[in-house]
């Protein structure tokens, strides 16, 4: 029985002890991660800290939940959030779920065995139909970030990066050096 928008911000406010998602009209609990995946957020999360203006730009780490026009709602592990966007929440929704709609400059995932064709195949794409400007995969095992960038036409260029630098479109200024991401 699907359960309806309402009714999953009531449960992912209510329980503290799960990261739950919507997805299709159906509760789904983003599993617990390995050390390895987690580190890489966190490398990720404190080099975009140490770079982005606080005042225009928020991270957000496994927190903030990326509304889809299907109805359904994901939980990045990663994400940059404009602080107007950020602002709007406190004042329109102050008592109720972190949700975003609009557009966010980057959505990360990080490869995991658990979750990795699932945010493949349902996530990145979903991400896609929202617009979102640029969506990464890191993947740990292959040391890859692979990001999708949005054309002016609405489309995604898919670049795989190995090695040396990456630099958000639309976080300039911002500049991740990959074998740093992958450091043990």
């Amino acid at each position: 029985m699907a359960i309806s928008e309402q009714t999953y911000e009531l449960v992912a406010l209510e329980d503290g002890d799960e990261r739950w998602e919507l997805v299709c009209g159906r509760l789904r609990a983003k599993p617990a991660m390995t050390a390895q995946h987690n580190e890489i957020a966190r490398v990720l999360a404190r080099a975009l800290i140490l770079q982005l203006d606080r005042a225009e730009y928020s991270v957000a780490e496994n927190s903030a939940r990326l509304r889809i026009s299907t109805g359904s709602y994901y939980v990045p592990d990663l994400c940059v959030i404009p602080r107007g966007l950020v602002r709007r929440q406190q004042q329109e929704r102050p008592t109720r779920l972190e949700v975003y709609e609009d557009p966010l400059p980057l959505v990360v995932e990080v490869w995991s065995p658990r979750t990795g064709e699932y945010d493949v195949e349902e996530k990145l794409r979903e991400y896609q139909r929202r617009g979102d400007r640029e969506i990464w995969r890191l993947h740990p095992h292959e040391r890859t970030l692979v990001a999708r960038r949005r054309r002016d036409g609405g489309t995604y260029e898919q670049i795989t990066f190995r090695e040396g630098q990456v630099q958000p479109i639309a976080l300039p200024g911002v500049t991740i050096e990959i074998a740093g991401l992958f450091a043990q």
